[in-house]
């Protein structure tokens, strides 16, 4: 590494005829003052007599000659040791072999006075060749022969004399050759012999460890993290290293510094210059420059950049030569430059033609836009300061739903940060518009839109079928995001079409496109009411959503989950809402994405349940004041679900209040009409409960006529409740036996009939009507319905042990058993079990039954339910009933 090197100039005696530059070539460069030991590579040159070549190559300043020169100053005893070092036109005439002697003899190596080289036509004399070979051989030690700067050499008849030479002394002689690339030598043949150690340039790079102590040698203290971000900038390069331990020398801020130190750099950039740059013919200099805007590249697109058309002979030659340029990987087509020279090569072009780096770049942008490679041409196109190009191919790429769903954070969004809102072309609008769909602002992606479709306009109306897609796709996502669900189902027609047109490998590219679509498609369904063509709409959403669609996957899956529990498939919802909340975690995704949606829908589930203590969980984590954002589908479906928590607990009035809120704030909110309808129910069942039917009456009339099975059922209630049991039983004898009815529906329809019957003393028709209720609610667990009216129907069970048995299987729990549950250490343990009768009475508390009620279940007194109560509280370190109860589901009794 001649930036470490101090090299050997010894002095003259002036009473010798020797020149001191000749006597220079055979020194062994001494040891510098910062070396470092490099154990690992020195045990790669071990000294093995069946290995006669070894080969140190690397580009300059990576430490080759040092690292040699120690190797043999500390790893050749017993070797005589001929070093030569190399220069240009050493290979011409008979120089070469005359160094050559001269080091063996210096060795201490005795060759006859009378050898000298003679040159013939073809080179030197073979007759020179083999005397010289016949006298290495009679050797008694081992003669190492060190050539450094063997690349200097230009020809090959050196190199075949070498060959010669060493072919017929080996095992005796033995040769190390150091260059900036391989010399002409028959190496594949030593390699597959086994005859060959090699240095290379990833190996001479530095390691962290001995980046380190090279830095501390120098006084230089950086952190873990400054280390790795200066071997990242360096690729370990030992001369870059060592400038840069220079350059930090006695400075407080090295950390700091360490990012701010590039290729142009003055020392560094000298050093580049002199070593690489300079020597280089002028039209691979050219060739350099103008490569240098490029990262990664490959010789088809070094063409397309410079005009050439000799790219790849270059590239190949240049990377031969290691003049810093290298495959990027292994097996790779593609190059790079080392990062500190790339610094320095665009520096140097900004200097010396700064009006040529756009030129440059937008060729690199044509290049990458005709491979399809959109991240890439954009990058290009804003380096030009091409912001029409860079929007024209986001949007001829049909990477518009790309941008929408990375937004600002994604790579195209990073590349379009200085992206002005007020260029003069449609592309350039449309792409505005996208960013600021995803930053949230409706108002600025309308703007955009208006702009984008006056410039087209403006062009005699010629716009692209790509721009007419994206123009359509950001229309549906706008008409979404305000929530016009006619807008969003018009507009999804034509985007449908222009979807059909376009090509089919962009659309493979390019899956969000098709899943943004569907997803504002089926949320506006969903919005209108149309929930089975919405919850078809969404699975087609939710099949098509693959990598990279993570996000409108969890929107859709939590959205069908709450449709599921509408409709009262609890177990596909609940499948569906733990798919959308695992898929989050897999990805990450930031608090303000997380779904809401599916911990609610979640809790919906528990509630239908009657899982309490589930719900509450749930809802916890759903609850829309914890979050910034949120639509009405969210704020409505926490309402409906916490409500029918507080009537499960006995607190009618906030359940009451809650929904009056819902819906005062349905028409702010635009919550899914589905969703409106079942608060508005839900309230009319709450007056039912809190003894104002004539209300609830007159709640449903406001529904239009024909009522559906939905409304017939809540219209059924009250009027039983007001009384009119034959009006009653008119409305919903045809609804309790259609085919078809959504099990919530069913459910509730049957239990009205059983009431009904109960009330007229109609002992078998209400068990017929139960147990139709208790078989519709068991395969989905629907327990909630039933236990709101079980205090109208418990008698019923009372002369039915086949009915009972069927109500105790939809609770889950038999007489006298007790659930187990997996311990927690967090909660209560009990020392004293509870009897059977007990566990009766337990359940009669979770069902909310009074204590009258309880005791005429069981058949016995109130003061003997009271005993029972209070035996429970003491079990369970309670002191109120409520508490019972959650300890006891905590603790998996119920």
């Amino acid at each position: 590494m001649r930036a470490d090197l101090a090299v050997s100039m010894p002095v003259t005696d002036p009473a010798t005829a020797e020149d001191p530059l000749l006597r220079s070539k055979f020194e062994i460069p001494e040891r510098p003052r910062f070396m470092v030991a490099r154990e690992r590579l020195r045990d790669l040159l071990s000294n093995r007599a069946d290995v006669p070549v070894r080969l140190v190559v690397g580009p300059a300043g990576s430490g080759k000659t040092q690292l040699v020169a120690s190797w043999v100053n500390g790893g050749a005893e017993g070797t005589a040791v001929a070093w030569v070092t190399l220069e240009d036109d050493d290979d011409q005439t008979c120089g070469f072999w005359t160094y050559i002697v001269e080091a063996l003899r210096r060795a201490g190596v005795p060759i006859s006075p009378a050898l000298t080289p003679v040159t013939s036509s073809s080179g030197v004399d073979r007759s020179f060749l083999v005397r010289l070979s016949a006298e290495l051989s009679e050797q008694q030690i081992p003669v190492l022969l060190v050539l450094d700067g063997v690349s200097a050499l230009t020809g090959e008849q050196w190199a075949t004399d070498l060959e010669f030479v060493l072919r017929h002394t080996s095992p005796l002689l033995r040769l190390v050759l150091v260059g900036r690339w391989d010399p002409p030598l028959p190496l594949h043949r030593y390699r597959l012999d086994g005859r060959l150690a090699e240095v290379r340039s990833e190996d001479l790079a530095f390691t962290a460890e001995e980046a380190g102590e090279l830095l501390t040698l120098h006084g230089v203290d950086l952190s873990p993290a400054g280390l790795s971000s200066l071997l990242e900038h360096t690729e370990g390069w030992a001369a870059g290293l060592r400038l840069f331990a220079i350059a930090l020398q006695d400075r407080r801020d090295a950390d700091r510094l360490v990012d701010t130190i590039t290729g142009n750099e003055a020392t560094i950039a000298e050093y580049f210059v002199d070593e690489v740059l300079r020597v280089q013919p002028p039209h691979v200099r050219a060739f350099l420059l103008e490569t240098s805007i490029l990262d990664t590249f490959t010789p088809e697109l070094a063409e397309a950049v410079t005009g050439r058309t000799d790219a790849l002979r270059l590239l190949v030659e240049l990377a031969r030569r290691n003049a810093f340029v290298q495959p990027a990987a292994e097996y790779s087509a593609a190059y790079r430059f080392h990062r500190l020279f790339a610094e320095l090569l665009r520096a140097q072009l900004m200097y010396e033609a700064p009006e040529r780096t756009p030129q440059l770049h937008r060729r690199a942008a044509a290049w990458f836009a005709a491979q399809g490679q959109t991240a890439e041409a954009v990058s290009h196109a804003v380096r030009a300061g091409d912001w029409a190009g860079a929007g024209t191919v986001i949007v001829d790429h049909h990477a518009i739903g790309r941008l929408v769903l990375d937004g600002r954070t994604g790579r195209l969004g990073t590349l379009l940060r200085h992206l002005p809102e007020d260029s003069e072309d449609a592309e350039v609008a449309i792409v505005s518009a996208a960013l600021a769909l995803s930053d949230g602002s409706a108002e600025r992606c309308a703007h955009q839109l208006s702009r984008a479709q006056e410039l087209v306009m403006r062009r005699g109306w010629e716009y692209s079928q790509a721009l007419a897609l994206a123009d359509l796709l950001l229309g549906v996502l706008l008409a979404a995001a305000n929530g016009d669900h006619a807008q969003v189902l018009q507009l999804s027609a034509a985007a449908e079409h222009a979807l059909a047109q376009a090509p089919r490998e962009d659309l493979a590219r390019h899956p969000e496109l098709r899943v943004l679509l569907l997803a504002a498609k089926g949320f506006a369904q969903s919005g209108r009411g149309a929930i089975d063509a919405a919850a078809v709409t969404l699975t087609e959403a939710v099949a098509g959503a693959v990598a990279g669609c993570e996000y409108p996957r969890v929107e859709c899956l939590q959205h069908l989950a709450l449709i599921e529990a509408y409709r009262g498939r609890l177990g596909h919802a609940e499948k569906l809402a733990n798919e959308a909340i695992d898929l989050a975690d897999r990805c990450g995704l930031e608090p303000a994405r997380r779904p809401a949606d599916g911990h609610l829908a979640l809790a919906w589930v528990a509630m239908e349940r009657y899982d309490v203590d589930a719900a509450g969980r749930h809802l916890r984590i759903a609850d829309p004041k914890r979050r910034a954002r949120h639509g009405g589908l969210t704020a409505g479906a926490h309402a409906l679900v916490k409500s029918r928590r507080l009537q499960a607990r006995g607190e009618l009035r906030g359940a009451v209040l809650l929904l009056d809120d819902a819906a005062a704030a349905h028409e702010g909110t635009r919550s899914p009409e589905w969703l409106a309808r079942e608060i508005t129910l839900s309230r009319a069942r709450l007056m039912i409960a809190t003894g104002h039917p004539d209300q609830a009456l007159a709640t449903v009339g406001g529904f239009a006529e024909p009522y559906s099975p939905d409304v017939v059922v809540v219209q059924a209630a009250a009027l039983t409740a007001t009384g009119e049991a034959q009006q009653a039983r008119e409305a919903i004898q045809p609804v309790a036996g259609t085919a078809g009815l959504a099990p919530p529906v069913a459910v509730e329809a049957w239990l009205v009939v059983a009431t009904l019957a109960a009330q007229a003393g109609d002992g078998d028709g209400a068990r017929t009507a139960l147990r139709h209720a208790l078989r519709l609610a068991a395969p989905e667990s629907q327990r909630r319905a039933v236990q709101l009216v079980w205090s109208q129907l418990r008698r019923v069970l009372r002369d039915d042990d086949g009915l009972a048995e069927q109500y105790r299987a939809l609770l889950g729990t038999q007489p006298g058993a007790q659930r187990t549950a997996e311990p927690d250490p967090d909660t209560l343990v009990i020392v004293e079990p509870l009897s059977r009768r007990e566990m009766e009475v337990l359940q009669g508390m979770a069902g909310m039954l009074p204590t009258e009620e309880i005791a005429a279940t069981l058949y016995v007194s109130v003061n003997t339910v009271k005993t029972h109560v209070r035996s429970i509280l003491r079990k369970l370190s309670a002191s109120r009933r409520n508490e019972a109860v959650r300890r006891a589901r905590a603790l998996g009794l119920i």
